[in-house]
């Protein structure tokens, strides 16, 4: 059989990449008409350094109750694990820029400091369809295979993003990106295609280190390492217990999520606000009273935050948060409603009302209280009344 000419197989290949090249075009035009602020690829793999930082994140127990996080450490660290046939990783970003300083409120005690990304609609709801219609469209154009992820895989988006350019990953381990700060959602789809890689992005931070001075709970132990057991995003959304003790003061009345870290970032002078209507803030979501939430029920709750990611945690851990920070309100008007939260069907609840009101009206009223309600059923709720109530605590 005579070899083949080698000008043919340059041609072909040529053909293939001018194709590839075009796909991309098409994935960057839809992406931007989709809502998304940006659109880069990467290949499918992480690096091994990855793979050793989240061991090392886990083994030191940083992860705290997310057990997934250590259950999933083999299809994390390596795309290819989760999926063989993956050729390239197509990752995008939305912005979700605030319109206005995202921790104005946290200096008024009697209102509430929720998120900047939870202030409106869950991210989840508004992503996933459009990344679903462009994978559809993409797939169909190429021939190609596809799976799409939006926070809820064992994918690692940040490193991802970061190889394929979309920014880097900052001392206060989020995404930075030179023209959105640290305010942007990320998603991924996978696909069977190979493209044209982007270049990766450099480390930007210098030696800034406003991300990591501005924790109220010190979570970071060094640049680049965050203790999640420390992080009050962690302690209001994913812990499902008591949040420690040692940790309710700086709290404050961030009563689902921190943005600090975030916010301070220097880069966020590039950010812009959101474009997208769902992701801009809902007016009774930006400085809610905390009196206002005292008295909800489970059907007022999925009510009011229908459609939100504050829903996620559900009543009684809302309720916690919410009254760890009446309890760092110094407003006496929330006693009653705490008073009636002492006797609520969730220990989680009574036990935070303990707290708030220990922190509200002294030891004299809680002594007061214990007598009148008598010994809870719950180990929990009996030890924030002894800490109430024991001379100890004065």
């Amino acid at each position: 059989m005579a070899p083949a000419d080698p000008s043919t197989l340059t041609t072909t290949a040529d053909k293939a990449g001018v194709r590839a090249e075009r796909l991309k075009a098409y994935l960057v035009t839809e992406a931007e008409r989709l809502g998304f602020c940006a659109l880069a690829v990467t290949a499918p793999d992480t690096g091994p350094e990855i793979a050793e930082r989240l061991d090392r994140f886990v083994e030191l127990q940083r992860h705290g109750s997310m057990l997934w996080l250590d259950e999933t450490r083999a299809r994390r660290a390596d795309p290819k694990t989760l999926w063989p046939e993956v050729g390239s990783v197509i990752m995008l970003a939305m912005n979700y820029g605030p319109d206005s300083d995202p921790l104005a409120n946290l200096g008024q005690r009697t209102r509430a400091n929720i998120s900047v990304y939870a202030r409106n609609r869950d991210y989840h709801d508004i992503i996933k369809g459009r990344l679903k219609e462009l994978a559809g469209k993409f797939a169909s154009r190429s021939g190609g295979d596809v799976k799409v992820f939006v926070d809820t895989a064992p994918v690692m988006e940040k490193p991802l993003a970061r190889s394929a350019g979309l920014g880097w990953i900052g001392k206060h381990t989020n995404l930075v990106s030179r023209s959105h700060g640290s305010w942007l959602f990320l998603a991924s789809i996978f696909t069977t295609v190979e493209l044209p890689p982007d270049t990766a992005e450099i480390d930007h931070c210098g030696s800034c280190r406003a991300c990591l001075d501005a924790c109220p709970t010190n979570a970071f132990p060094a640049p680049y390492q965050i203790d999640a057991r420390r992080c009050i995003s962690y302690l209001t959304i994913e812990n499902k217990g008591p949040v420690p003790e040692e940790f309710r003061k700086a709290i404050g009345n961030r009563i689902y999520g921190c943005d600090d870290c975030l916010a301070a970032c220097p880069w966020n002078k590039y950010a812009v606000t959101a474009n997208e209507a769902k992701l801009i803030a809902r007016d009774d979501l930006r400085s809610p009273p905390l009196i206002d939430f005292l008295a909800m029920d489970d059907a007022a709750f999925r009510s009011f935050f229908s459609g939100s990611p504050v829903k996620r945690i559900g009543r009684d851990r809302f309720l916690r948060n919410v009254l760890i920070a009446a309890g760092n309100s110094d407003d006496p008007k929330l006693v009653p409603p705490c008073e009636v939260l002492l006797e609520d069907a969730s220990p989680l609840v009574r036990g935070a009302a303990v707290w708030a009101l220990m922190q509200l009206t002294g030891q004299d009223h809680m002594q007061a209280l214990a007598g009148r309600i008598g010994v809870d059923p719950d180990d929990d709720v009996r030890a924030e009344w002894h800490a109430a109530v024991s001379p100890a605590s004065r």
